[in-house]
Parts: structure tokens; sequence; C-alpha cells
């Protein structure tokens, strides 16, 4: 989000993440017919993966100890994972246990599941195979069981728990042993693997200074922009819940009047928009330090061992990998589920800040542990959700186009919804399952685009 006037040399940049055509597994049904010039992108085209920002290829460097050709060969090997990924989830259906990925580039994707016979398919595809016993389905309803619990029981000593995918089990931290145990009891899971981490660390919110660009809330409290966004014709940028509530004024970095809060979630999520005036543009940057920038083509999740990396005015540009998703934290203001535990630093004042994987979108900074001096914890809001509930676009550099021809009866694909992992839609007459959750863009047709979509 930039001001139009004098703001050149402050806006906000990100680089890339991306992936190379998959071959498709035994099953996956033939190429799209519909005529491509030349072609189809492949997935580090699609996401940006092969064109790095040399500012995100730095903090990568520093952060995890890469040189410059593995940082960028980290980012191709990330997205290329993530659409092996969509591949073997959707073909294993119910027996599909989570995927990860390892190795100093990220060379080794790790498919799981729950019968040894999927093994020679997920190998096919260039992939290791574990196998478990539990779904992730399973390990989602156990963590659901928790998330009940949360809502009855005091969760201060139990401030995180999450599913471990890697480890095929669901874990809780806990400040002792005995509070560990009481939660999973209250939650019905005794005797169902749950494992409990000693911690005698509390995540905090980390609101009190800027992160990426600073705003100010009613003139005193500070936080920080994440991405822009339009609704309709309002342009606006997203950030963190717990920065303000609806209604709340804000002023920018430099201190000029800037917009409204016009929906915010927290506890319970972590998310918020701002609307701002019209001497306020939206563009795609995020900052990654002063004068220079990333830009953001679009929003595909990454998976769980990716590098991801996050802008803040209190500590800078900082990388580290992505953990779990979908963690709940307890903070002392309340309980917010489905954020995403990194091992990035922040401190106070990084709050609402972006995270980006490449050059995609994953989230705002909610809060953390720890600081960038000694290592710690951070989680993040995902970006997809807070699109989805408040109806918003994320602005990009992807040129968009005008979407074509729909279909009638089956849901069509539309550009500007948020598409999770499964979904089925229809376009121009053919079948498409989504392979990696993300706001579908205009020039993001499932077509052109399978990194994204696989044809059905």
């Amino acid at each position: 989000m930039v001001l139009r006037h004098a703001r050149a040399a402050r806006r906000s940049a990100f680089t890339a993440l991306g992936a190379l055509v998959l071959a498709g597994l035994p099953c996956a049904a033939a190429a799209d017919p519909t005529p491509v010039a030349g072609p189809a992108p492949g997935a580090a085209q699609t996401l940006g993966a092969d064109r790095p920002s040399p500012h995100l290829l730095a903090a990568l460097r520093r952060d995890l100890r890469l040189d410059e050709a593995q940082a960028s060969e980290r980012l191709v090997n990330e997205a290329e994972a993530g659409t092996r990924a969509g591949r073997l989830r959707n073909a294993l259906g119910d027996r599909f246990a989570g995927a990860w990925v390892r190795g100093r580039t990220a060379e080794e994707l790790t498919v799981a599941t729950t019968d040894a016979k999927d093994a020679p398919a997920i190998e096919a595809e260039g992939a290791t195979a574990k196998v478990v016993g539990r779904t992730l389905a399973a390990l989602e309803a156990a963590k659901a069981k928790l998330d009940a619990a949360a809502g009855r029981v005091e969760t201060l000593d139990t401030p995180v728990w999450y599913v471990d995918v890697p480890e095929n089990r669901v874990m809780v931290q806990a400040t002792s042993q005995e509070a560990g145990t009481a939660f999973v009891k209250a939650a019905g899971l005794e005797g169902e693997d749950v494992g409990i981490r000693m911690t005698t660390v509390r995540p905090r919110l980390l609101q009190d200074i800027t992160g990426g660009d600073a705003f100010y809330i009613d003139g005193s409290a500070r936080c920080s922009v994440g991405f822009s966004v339009t609704r309709g014709e309002q342009a606006g940028f997203a950030t963190a819940g717990h920065c303000g509530r609806p209604g709340a004024t804000t002023t920018g970095y430099d201190r000029t009047a800037q917009g409204t809060f016009r929906a915010s979630t927290f506890p319970g999520e972590d998310m918020a928009w701002v609307a701002t005036g019209d001497q306020w543009t939206p563009t795609p940057d995020v900052r990654a330090q002063e004068g220079q920038e990333v830009q953001v083509t679009g929003s595909a999740q990454a998976l769980v061992g990716a590098s991801v990396c996050r802008s803040g005015s209190t500590t800078g540009w900082h990388c580290g990998t992505i953990e779990q998703h979908d963690t709940s934290v307890r903070y002392a203001e309340g309980r917010v589920d489905g954020l995403t535990r990194t091992t990035v630093c922040a401190e106070p004042g990084d709050s609402g800040g972006p995270y980006v994987a490449g050059a995609q979108a994953q989230g705002v900074t909610s809060g953390g542990s720890g600081d960038c001096t000694s290592g710690g914890t951070t989680f993040y809001q995902p970006v997809n959700p807070i699109l989805g509930d408040f109806g918003l676009t994320l602005t990009t550099a992807t040129a968009q186009t005008t979407p074509g021809r729909q279909d009638d009866g089956a849901e069509a694909w539309t550009a500007g919804r948020v598409y999770e992992v499964g979904t089925t839609v229809t376009r121009d007459g053919v079948r498409y399952q989504c392979l990696q959750t993300h706001q579908a863009q205009g020039a993001w047709a499932p077509a052109g685009t399978p990194a994204l979509w696989q044809r059905l």
C-alpha cells in the first residue's frame, strides 16, 4: 500500500516460490485439449520461482546459511513439491496423511499414506513414501477435539497445540506435564498418542511498533501493513485482527489520514482489513529493506518445511521455515486457531506484517516468542482465509485478464475466489481439480496453470 505522492522509496517487496511441471500419476488424465501457444508454463514460472528477487535470495543465504545457487534451487524445489504433493493428495484421497519437504535445498519431498500399496505411485512422482498409522483427516479430527475442549477449560498453561505432520501425531505444548495431561483428558484423547512437549515460553502478540510499513490506529497504537487488497473498487490492505476493531481510524507511516478498519476478527482468528482513501494506491510490493522491494504474484500455500520470509520494521527482513499449519495458540488476550508456526524470528512491533514464500503471499504476523538475537518462533494468520472471509482480492504483479466463458450447472472457475486443495471446478467445458490452495488470479485460469490445476 503506497501513498502516491512521495512513496517510491518506501514501497515494499517480495519474490518467488515456484515449481516445475510435474508428471502426473498413472491415473492422471491427459493434457488439456485447449490449444496453447507453446508449452504450458511450469510451476516455477507460474509462481515466480524462476525469477527471485536478489533481496529474497540474500535473506535466505543469511538466515538459512545457503549460497546463492542453493537458495535459488530451494525456491524452485519447494514450488515443484507443492504441485506434486497436490497431485498425490488428490490421488490418495482418504489415505493421504500429509506432505513436507526436507533437505538443504528442499530436495526431498515426503508424502505419507496409511496404505503401503500407495508407495509405487508416490515414488513415481519423485517423492519418498512414508507409511503411517493415521490419516491427515484423523489427525485433524483429534486436533478439533482439543479446539473444542479449549472452549470449556483454561489453556494458559497449554498455550500451543497442532498437528505435527512429519511425526504423524497431535502435539500439545504445556508448562507442565500435569497441565498437558489434563488438557488431553478434557478433549477425550487419552490413549490416542497425543504428544506433550514441555515449554516455558508463552507466545505474545507483536503489536507495539511497526512491521513492514507502519500505520497508526486511532492516533495511538501502531501496527504494520500486510498486503494490498481490493474489494470491488475499494482499495485497502490486510493486517492482523488484534491491531484494531471495525470503525477504528488509521493514519499512515507519515501520519497522514489513511483509512478505516472495515472488518476485524480477534480472537478466534487474527485477521482484519483496512479500507484506504483515494490518495493511497495498492501495489504488489513488500519491503525487504529500505529502498528495496519484492513483489507478490499470488497466494499459493507453501508446504511444511518450505522457506518463508517476513518483513518487519522492528527487526527487518528475516527468513526461516514453516513448521506446522493449522496451529492453535493461546495468547493472554485469547485463543487463535488456524495459524501457521514458523522458525522466523520476530519482536514486538512486527505484528501485522507480511510473510512470503518466494513470490507467494502466505500470511500476516500474529505473535510469537523469543527474539532475533537468540532466535524464536512466530505464528502467522494465513492470507487465503482473510481474502475468502472478507471477500478481498490480493493485489499482485501477475497480469490480470478478463475471465472467459463460464459453464452453467457445475461450479465454474472464478477469478478472485479462494480454492482449497481438492476443489473441483469447470472451465470452458473441462473439469479441473485444485492442487494447491490459492486465490484465483485472472491470469491463472486452469488450462494454463498445471502447477495449480489438474485436468480430470
